[in-house]
């Protein structure tokens, strides 16, 4: 008897809390969300239509200028720039306006329920409730304005940097000027077939999507399982429930946005396979792809009713590709087309498993801390000077490299390397012990195009076994890495390698732990995250120069007062 009232009182306040949670989101987001929407919508929107112009200049004189294409192949990119910056001002515009608008009224009621999982007491527990998701809303818009802001502003020009540049050992691509119209008609002709395709396989399995996602949910539900196993989270399922209908909306969205691209990719196969008829043959193959791709999460039949037609002859060296697909875990890159995500039905994982998983904000909060270390310790060690800081900040808007700017940055990344090899983990090892290997890894696209780079180059650090000078040698080439005064001038107990083969090997380990964080520091969360460890750092320098300076003074009056004595 007993038993069956807990379970009466457990049950009465779930409801009562997700009842409770509900209606306070809800008048939150009310409240907030169109404040917060609205600055996105302007912010992202005035980033958009201020930056346009220049990204056109910009797109067009580094297609101009670059070595990597010919004049047949520059014409035709010249021909498709119009109605690719269309489809851009088109998306982002209504990307920006989506984000905004599910952002703004869906992250207060997301906090609200998220302060069930607060620990700290009923009392302060219902005042995360009230507070959660106001103000750190409207923060959060502004830094998503101010992120897109610098990704317009700062990466995307420093892409085009390098496609203008090169690195001088790049594989020119050609094309014949008679073969433009047919590479530009299959790309037409991708938009035609598969925007329409996408969007009626998408709108098609749509009910069968809800009624299968409520299942599995209801089925957690019952049986406890997944996200319904903690009760402090069960209302946070709830609300999962209760939402799923624009999840599906969403996914809708989202097939219908990765069409243009998917479409679009139909122009580089062509090019790729120097053929009309297999750049037609990828169109139809897409379609057949993503029936397919949809048919398995859905846990539909297998393949597809649409025809699948073999639009690759041979898969072609990665130097003579065009190719924008994104890397895969074999660390070459996919030519296949980007597919739509699609939610996972799969049976969910307990929240004990989901905590597991070491999440990306960890990762990133972990760099920037590591960086922050160093850069104490270089700047302890007069390594690193205020001169060096006015450098940064003097050049940083230029994009030009710096110490700061990328040979700190560099530097932690191979201790981060380096500490890793030294614990014997077989993946990477996070400054506060967690290691986050391919098991616990964040099931991130961005984080996925460098796991894989960065463990194989530690397993290649590992190999050569380097001895105490070289590391002291690699440390310096990396943080210096094309300043040879400043090698010179810092004596921290390194030695070059006097074999030609092993110098050479250092240099190629240091060459590539820059690239790799050059790579990262184009993701506009680094330069916001960076900006404020270079302040962290400069303070830290002025407030070591200050104390320096009133101990020399106080220093100077004593041997005043004794000489006057």
């Amino acid at each position: 008897m007993l038993g069956a009232i807990q379970v009466c009182l457990k049950t009465f306040y779930v409801v009562f809390a997700f009842c409770s949670a509900l209606f306070l989101g809800a008048f939150k987001a009310l409240l907030v969300g169109p404040v917060a929407g609205l600055l996105m919508i302007v912010g992202n929107v005035a980033v958009i239509s201020g930056l346009f112009p220049a990204h056109v200049a910009w797109t067009v004189y580094a297609l101009l200028k670059t070595n990597r294409f010919d004049a047949a192949l520059k014409f035709a990119l010249l021909f498709a720039l119009p109605p690719l910056f269309g489809i851009w001002l088109g998306l982002s515009i209504a990307g920006s306006v989506i984000v905004a608008v599910g952002y703004g009224f869906f992250a207060p009621c997301l906090s609200t329920f998220e302060a069930f999982r607060q620990d700290d007491g009923e009392w302060k527990k219902f005042s995360h409730c009230i507070v959660d998701g106001t103000w750190g809303t409207i923060k959060g818009s502004c830094t998503v304005v101010r992120d897109f802001a610098d990704f317009c502003y700062h990466s995307y020009p420093q892409y085009l940097k390098e496609l203008r540049q090169g690195s001088g050992t790049e594989e020119t691509h050609t094309m014949k000027l008679v073969e433009v119209p047919g590479f530009l008609a299959v790309g037409l002709i991708g938009l035609i077939v598969e925007i329409p395709s996408y969007a009626a396989i998408a709108v098609l399995k749509s009910p069968y999507m809800l009624f299968k996602g409520w299942q599995r949910l209801l089925h957690d539900l019952v049986s406890r399982e997944g996200p319904f196993l903690e009760t402090a989270c069960v209302p946070v399922a709830g609300l999962a429930v209760f939402l799923w209908p624009l999840v599906v909306i969403g996914s809708i969205v989202l097939a219908i946005f990765s069409s243009f691209f998917v479409g679009l990719y139909g122009s580089v196969i062509a090019y790729q396979e120097r053929s009309f008829q297999r750049g037609v043959a990828y169109v139809i193959a897409m379609v057949s792809e993503f029936d397919e791709y949809t048919n398995d999460f859905l846990y539909l039949r297998e393949g597809s009713i649409f025809p699948k037609p073999r639009y690759r002859k041979k898969k072609a060296p990665h130097s003579s590709e065009l190719s924008i697909g994104s890397s895969n875990t074999t660390g070459k890159p996919s030519s296949e087309a980007p597919a739509m995500l699609v939610p996972s039905l799969a049976p969910s994982r307990s929240i004990r498993e989901t905590i597991q998983e070491v999440q990306m904000v960890q990762i990133w909060g972990d760099m920037m801390r590591s960086c922050e270390m160093r850069g104490r310790e270089l700047v302890d060690a007069n390594v690193i000077t205020m001169a060096d800081f006015d450098e940064w900040m003097r050049v940083r808007r230029s994009g030009q490299e710096t110490t700061v700017g990328l040979g700190l940055p560099s530097y932690t990344c191979l201790h981060f390397l380096l500490n890793s090899i030294k614990a014997g983990t077989a993946g990477l090892l996070l400054s506060d012990g967690v290691e986050v290997t391919h098991l616990n890894r964040p099931q991130d696209r961005l984080l996925d195009w460098f796991f894989h780079p960065v463990v194989v180059l530690k397993e290649q650090i590992k190999v050569i076994r380097l001895e105490e000078a070289e590391v002291r040698y690699l440390e310096k080439i990396t943080l210096f890495f094309r300043n040879s005064e400043r090698m010179e001038a810092w004596n921290n107990g390194s030695t070059a390698p006097d074999d030609a083969l092993r110098a050479a090997q250092i240099q190629a380990i240091s060459r590539r732990v820059v690239g790799i964080t050059r790579s990262v520091s184009k993701f506009p969360t680094y330069r916001r995250r960076f900006s404020n460890v270079v302040k962290a750092l400069i303070s830290y320098s002025s407030e070591r120069e200050g104390s320096a300076l009133s101990h020399s003074n106080r220093s100077a009056k004593s041997v005043s007062c004794i000489e006057v004595v």
